[in-house]
């Protein structure tokens, strides 16, 4: 962990200074790795004495409230006026799982005026400015694989239970894809065996999250893969695009999307493949690749966002129709790539 000796020993007297404030924060529709991490710092905090708090832009999907304390996180659309008054009661603020501000959206403002101490522990490229100390390791599997190497660095391993380290375990097997990406490293294993000696049940996790999504969203899985995925074999591609009003047909909910973006990349030959969701005010992008062919340069250039070099995603202001073209239009641009890939 890229921390410096003074660095390691201000955050401990920080956190040795009392009962804090603490808030924990991460990104609007939140994924697996996002939650994990929160609540596994939540936990170890609360037990450590302090008053803390979740708080995050909108709501979390089902298939992520089975761990401790989901029921505790905060979410700003429902509570704005409470949201706002733990922001500046807060006297220690974690930003986990993001690397701009914007990720977390209308009270982003809220965050940069605070005079609260921050840290922010993520694993994204490129992290912005907006915290006073900023723990950055893009080669780590996840956000929760960080903050598992903070408590140790900190000398917090005491407070490890089995909840906590489930909900570790759960953000380093979500954003590897049951370690089939983001994973290339030792010690990320060696994590996950450490992890192990809490007692977790790792089928029991990956029965909570893979194995309980509802009826409606894996018929929507079946309706993407049957009449809306599309394959440009020419260039190694393929993408689903769903709009509002498939998602009303299927009763969508927060969550019911998760994995879908990932299922083109199991037809033969395709390296790149992306999901576009219509919501209210824009298009949501997801990207995944296979190999060396780089997704977030695009998501960055063209949409808008940012990621990790095999799965990025972003946002476009244009009609759902008009950002499918585009994506199909850059394609040419790509093919050498995508074929050297």
């Amino acid at each position: 962990m890229n921390l410096t000796v003074h660095q390691v020993e201000r955050i401990k007297e920080l956190l040795n200074q009392g009962r804090h404030n603490i808030l924990i924060l991460t990104h609007r529709n939140p994924d697996g790795d996002a939650i994990g991490a929160s609540l596994a710092l939540y936990n170890l905090f609360l037990k450590m004495g302090h008053i803390v708090d979740v708080l995050i832009p909108n709501k979390l999907p089902d298939f992520l409230k089975w761990m401790k304390h989901a029921d505790s996180i905060h979410i700003y659309s429902n509570k704005q006026k409470k949201s706002i008054e733990l922001i500046k009661n807060a006297t220690l603020i974690f930003a986990l799982d993001f690397n701009d501000i914007s990720r977390i959206d209308d009270f982003k403002s809220h965050v940069v005026d605070s005079n609260a101490y921050k840290i922010l522990i993520d694993h994204h490229p490129d992290p912005g400015d907006h915290a006073d100390l900023i723990i950055s390791q893009t080669a780590v599997s996840s956000t929760a694989e960080l903050v598992y190497s903070f408590i140790q660095l900190m000398s917090l391993t005491e407070y490890i239970d089995t909840d906590i380290a489930e909900c570790i375990y759960c953000g380093i097997m979500t954003d590897t894809g049951c370690f089939s990406f983001n994973s290339s490293y030792p010690e990320t294993f060696q994590s996950v065996a450490e992890l192990m000696n809490y007692g977790i049940k790792k089928d029991k996790i990956y029965d909570l999250v893979y194995d309980n999504f509802s009826y409606n969203r894996m018929r929507l899985m079946g309706y993407c893969l049957d009449k809306k995925m599309k394959h440009i074999k020419d260039y190694h591609t393929a993408y689903i695009s769903l709009s509002q009003k498939e998602l009303k047909d299927y009763n969508f909910k927060t969550g019911d999307s998760e994995g879908f973006v990932n299922l083109p990349l199991s037809i033969e030959g395709v390296q790149f493949s992306a999901l576009f969701i219509e919501k209210k005010n824009m298009v949501k992008v997801s990207l995944r690749s296979k190999g060396d062919f780089a997704v977030n340069t695009i998501a960055a250039e063209y949409f808008n966002g940012g990621g990790h070099e095999n799965a990025s995603g972003g946002e476009s202001y244009d009609s759902l129709e008009k950002t499918v073209d585009k994506f199909v239009n850059l394609l040419p641009k790509f093919k050498n790539d995508l074929l050297g890939a």
